[in-house]
């Protein structure tokens, strides 16, 4: 045991899947003026070396005194996560239900997880001494050392090693003039400098009166926590709204938090932001290496990052003046983690600004129904633009029915019509189809078999470029068989249609027109999405085919129709939010048509023109839909109506999952009896999941729901201590998803 610091007790959360803290003492060399909340730790736990942060210095420990092993090294003088971090990170924790350790580990970049300095890289300058300045060069007797202190005389700041070697400097020369007293070397950090001048680089573009409403509004609420639901039909200009409202938090000297579903939309944002602003605007996301995402984290912690553009894992980067939280498309999926930690950035970033005492504002044209409901409970504000900027009309939307219609390669004759119209007329067409690949499946005609994943119960897709079967749920791939394997025929055809297919059939019927494909497929490397719509971007004629890629964030002036050729995807979804997300999809593919003075039209392809949510959407548009929307989901009491939590668990043996939920099941309702919530409380399954098999494990769900949130939750943190004491077989997996994004 340390003798002088024999008293405190450090309390240590781990990256491991347990719901507490480790105790240990802290390092012997390690005074307890050193320690603080928030610095990394190494420590021996069982018999491997972990990383963890400090949550708590006691003088209490939890376990046996002589028990207690001391701590191996103290990686930080200064902590990694301020205290507002530490404190949002432990409500976020307990909320979503998961292990404090791994939550904080979740917060840091991969390279300070790595146990890395959380500073930035140092580098080595020469500079002259007193004596150096005042030494004539000629007075020395070597070329090089007088050429090197004339050098360093025109630069008294001094030279870094790279430019000195650079410049051909031997280390020989620089010895040679630090034995003689006249230069010196010192490191210091690569700090990023901030921009000179005025903070704009281009005047703001002015507003038409729902803008100026909107931001005069903004301004108004400004001050302390709220949060503002600003709706806006795609091309209603919200994003000069956000730059305008930043630009405000910038004069005060704030940094500001912009965040974005997908890495996709960063660099177009980040170039719309460093064009107006003359300061350091930053990025983070998944796509950037470890040392990029280290110096970006670096950057916004140290205060020198005054925007900070990314996607979710942004919101928990410390940032010393945080004044206003920007998050766009608010109702994209893309905000919930779908493994491990399963946290939503948009409900987690309004607790930190309310923690913080900040303004939060949510963007999107199509909103999410958990935000409309906060809306009409009164807890959120909403400001709404109708208006598309600079007069450009909304675009028509019609449903085409194609049953009993012959189609060519997935399209109606109308459709093509429509697209032959648009493209002799000089302009451009965006055709919409949310699946990659070739063909959904290869099919065999004379036995009906069809390739199967072996690993998931899911279809392969066929890609025909990289002549491969992929399942895209667990990415094993397969070449394309010759023949049938099931009966050795060689009558394989492909079912259904891909991007790939759709690209070949319109290259095919219009062989004139340049038809550019946009998914996952073809915007694989840097720069490669950009290329790809530079002729779009120049005004072309051309043919626009992809996926949701293409649904957001992107400005395409010359897009007259847009065309979406399968619009019934999400109406039979085995997911209650199926609909909600058609919807959201639909709306904001039509909203790139007709965004310049060229009015536009949306021609949506169905075979359910009559099914009545389809007809609100194209009728009377998304708000109405929102609203009988929110009416079905209270009559069935589905969210946002009451909360909701799924038990999810995974085995690789048929059934074990089912067996074990049915037990945890019955513990459940024997503690909802205890506390007497028999009406306050509903469970739901279990059941398997509706894809049960998945990356070779069998999936199975058990849904509750409660009335009062608080009830639900003090049964969800009971069921986690409950699981801990009894553990589950081996190799089975099991998580909780608090407001989960998908039930299926």
């Amino acid at each position: 045991m340390p003798a002088a610091t024999s008293a405190i007790i450090l309390k240590v959360a781990l990256p491991v899947p347990l719901f507490r803290l480790f105790d240990y003492y802290p390092p012997d060399s390690v005074t307890a003026d050193e320690l603080q909340p928030g610095q990394r730790i190494q420590v021996n736990f069982g018999h491997r070396q972990l990383l963890g942060i400090i949550v708590a210095i006691s003088d209490e420990a939890s376990i046996a005194r002589d028990k207690i092993r001391p701590a191996l090294t103290l990686l930080d003088r200064e902590p990694v996560l301020s205290a507002s971090i530490l404190k949002l990170l432990h409500w976020a924790a307990s909320y979503y239900c998961h292990p404090l350790g791994e939550v904080l580990y979740h917060a840091l970049p991969v390279a300070l997880r790595q146990g890395k300095p959380a500073h930035f890289p140092t580098q080595t300058l020469w500079q002259l001494t007193e004596l150096g300045g005042s030494t004539r060069p000629s007075s020395l007797t070597g070329s090089r050392q007088q050429q090197l202190l004339e050098e360093l005389q025109r630069v008294p700041q001094g030279l870094s090693q790279e430019a000195l070697r650079t410049l051909e400097y031997s280390s020989q020369t620089l010895n040679s003039l630090q034995k003689r007293g006249l230069i010196h070397s010192f490191s210091r950090e690569q700090r990023p400098l901030a921009p000179h001048g005025n903070l704009l680089n281009e005047v703001h573009l002015s507003l038409n009166a729902q803008q100026q409403n909107a931001l005069d509004t903004l301004l108004q609420r400004d001050q302390g926590f709220s949060v503002t639901l600003l709706e806006g039909v795609t091309g209603s200009g919200k994003t000069e709204v956000y730059l305008q409202l930043i630009e405000h938090h910038l004069l005060q000297k704030q940094q500001v938090l912009v965040l974005v579903p997908e890495i996709g939309l960063t660099p177009q944002t980040l170039r719309r932001f460093k064009h107006r602003f003359n300061v350091n605007v930053v990025i983070l996301h998944s796509g950037m290496n470890d040392n990029e995402r280290l110096h970006a984290w670096l950057e916004a912690r140290e205060g020198i990052a005054q925007i900070l553009i990314g996607t979710r894992s942004a919101l928990m980067v410390p940032l010393p003046r945080l004044g206003l939280i920007v998050i766009d498309e608010e109702h994209d999926a893309s905000f919930k983690q779908h493994e491990g930690f399963r946290y939503h950035a948009r409900d987690l970033a309004i607790v930190r600004a309310k923690q913080a005492d900040i303004p939060v504002l949510l963007g999107s044209a199509t909103p999410s129904l958990e935000s409309l409901h906060n809306v009409e409970r009164g807890s959120y504000y909403h400001l709404r633009m109708l208006q598309r900027a600079g007069n450009a009309e909304a675009p028509r939307l019609h449903c085409l029915d194609i049953r009993n219609r012959p189609l060519t390669q997935g399209f109606s004759a109308p459709l093509l019509e429509s697209i032959r119209r648009h493209i002799e007329q000089g302009q451009q067409v965006m055709v919409f189809l949310n699946r990659r690949g070739f063909a959904p499946t290869l099919h065999c005609a004379d036995c009906g078999w069809l390739a199967e994943c072996a690993s998931c119960d899911a279809r392969m897709t066929l890609h025909k470029q990289s002549r491969r079967l992929v399942c895209h749920h667990c990415e094993h791939q397969a070449a394309i068989p010759l023949h049938c394997p099931s009966c050795g025929s060689a009558a394989l055809e492909p079912i259904g249609q891909g991007t790939e297919r759709s690209e070949d059939a319109l290259s095919d019927i219009f062989p004139d027109v340049p038809v550019i494909r946009i998914d996952r497929d073809s915007v694989r490397g840097k720069q490669r999405m950009e290329t790809l719509l530079d002729p779009v971007h120049k005004g072309h004629p051309c043919i626009l085919l992809g996926t949701q890629m293409l649904a957001k964030g992107h400005h395409f002036p010359d897009v007259t129709l847009v065309a979406i050729i399968d619009a019934d995807q999400g109406l039979f979804s085995a997911d209650f939010r199926g609909m909600e997300r058609m919807a959201q999809l639909l709306v904001q593919v039509a909203g790139r048509a007709g965004r310049a003075q060229k009015p536009g039209e949306v021609i949506l392809q169905t075979e359910h023109a009559d099914h009545p949510m389809l007809a609100t959407l194209c009728e009377q548009g998304y708000d109405a839909f929102a609203r009988e929307e929110l009416r079905s989901r209270q009559h069935v009491g589905l969210p946002p109506w009451q909360p909701m939590a799924l038990l999810r668990a995974d085995h690789r043996r048929p059934a074990i999952a089912l067996e074990w939920l049915s037990s945890i099941r019955q513990a459940l309702q024997d503690y909802i009896l205890q506390q007497h919530w028999g009406h306050e409380i509903q469970l739901a399954g279990p059941l398997p999941a509706s894809m049960e098999k998945r990356h070779d494990r069998y999936r199975a769900l058990l849904h509750l729901y409660g009335s009062q949130r608080r009830e639900l939750h003090h049964l969800l943190q009971w069921l986690c201590a409950f699981i801990e004491l009894n553990p589950p077989p081996g190799d089975l997996r099991w998580s909780v998803d608090v407001d989960p994004a998908d039930t299926f």
